[in-house]
């Protein structure tokens, strides 16, 4: 059976990390010959190494990817696959649909929706939506409860984790042993996050804190701290905070990053899925959108995640610009750190809450075979 994936890269690494998950799960382990249509070779290059940035179509780990230039371009019936993916409402090319249409028999269509906890996405999940020449597309949603299509997780990734030695893993990216003994943070926001006042409250703070941020990341923050450009390697210690620049690793190397620390701040949805799955505390800085339409979503999340967490509560709300109070970042990181060892158990008890709900490539499926 036949996936075709397209994927326009909005929020860097968000959107293509997502699909690469999918299309590698997809192949592995249900069979399927996947291509992956994406716009954006450069930041996919990032978190998969293998990528050519100038490969028109290559062979990557299994599935086939096409560097998606245009929506000229012209497709034919055969090229159309029995199983059409829309991440995140992209628009097909016209040529490509105008394909589908004629293609006996037709293609199951999804548009995969974008991740939120809000109550409305269990109405609208898997419902259909007429297309032009006869075309009938649904939606299918991610989400957090049975009524959803569940989080994508691959069959192995829990047995992996609990496989996991970080110490090992600590020592390649060069950290010390006292870093390694230290609270260790990893640190993934998009640039308007208010590092440099977190900076400062762990530098002043009493319990050492390691601080691990891909190079790129918090950059302004990150040269003002370090006193060097930014770049993977750089590492610089000023009270009881350590700052050190990682290089931007691929996806399983950082999937062993969120393992191997105590607190996982993450960005978009294919890091705070990862994050999820890690069972480590985590704060979400979440896509920013207009009219603060994201602040809607990220209390959603937080009161299905954090009802018994108001400290997380409290410091992600203020992370993400939403606090209704006043933002004092040492009271917020003292009420945090205070809930480490109940936020570690509700990191747990969550996991088992996601993994009855199945994983969305293995649920998607099974929907596409309800439709065939």
């Amino acid at each position: 059976m036949k996936l075709d994936l397209f994927c326009r890269v909005v929020d860097n690494y968000g959107d293509i990390g997502i699909c690469w998950r999918l299309a590698k799960q997809l192949v592995r382990e249900h069979g399927l010959a996947v291509t992956l249509y994406v716009d954006d070779l450069a930041s996919f290059q990032r978190i998969c190494p293998l990528v050519d940035v100038a490969a028109e179509r290559q062979q990557v780990e299994g599935v086939t990817v096409r560097h998606w230039r245009s929506q000229d371009e012209v497709y034919t019936p055969d090229e159309v696959a029995d199983i059409v993916v829309e991440f995140f409402a992209v628009d097909l090319p016209p040529g490509y649909i105008n394909a589908m249409a004629q293609r006996q028999p037709r293609p199951v269509w999804f548009n995969l929706e974008g991740l939120t906890a809000e109550e409305w996405v269990e109405g609208c999940h898997r419902l259909p939506s007429s297309q032009p020449q006869s075309l009938v597309k649904h939606f299918f949603f991610p989400g957090f409860t049975e009524k959803t299509g569940g989080l994508l997780r691959e069959a192995a990734l829990e047995q992996q984790r609990l496989q996991f030695a970080p110490a090992p893993f600590l020592q390649q990216l060069g950290l010390t042993p006292h870093e390694i003994a230290a609270t260790k943070v990893s640190l993934f926001c998009y640039p308007h996050a208010p590092v440099a006042a977190l900076f400062e409250v762990w530098r002043q703070g009493a319990a050492p804190v390691a601080c691990l941020v891909p190079e790129g990341v918090a950059a302004d923050a990150v040269r003002a701290f370090t006193g060097c450009e930014g770049k993977a390697g750089e590492v610089a210690t000023h009270g009881a905070l350590t700052v050190r620049v990682l290089p931007f690793v691929p996806q399983p190397d950082y999937d062993k990053l969120l393992w191997a620390c105590d607190l996982n701040f993450v960005r978009g949805e294919d890091s705070f899925v990862r994050a999820q799955w890690a069972g480590k505390p985590f704060i979400w800085h979440i896509y920013p959108q207009d009219e603060n339409l994201h602040h809607k979503k990220l209390r959603a999340f937080l009161q299905r995640y954090a009802g018994e967490l108001p400290g997380l509560a409290s410091f992600s709300l203020a992370w993400n610009g939403a606090s209704t109070n006043r933002v004092d970042w040492s009271a917020l990181w003292g009420a945090l750190a205070g809930e480490r060892a109940a936020a570690t158990v509700r990191a747990a008890e969550w996991q088992q809450q996601m993994l009855a709900h199945g994983d969305l490539a293995t649920n998607m499926l099974s929907f596409a075979a309800t439709l065939r």
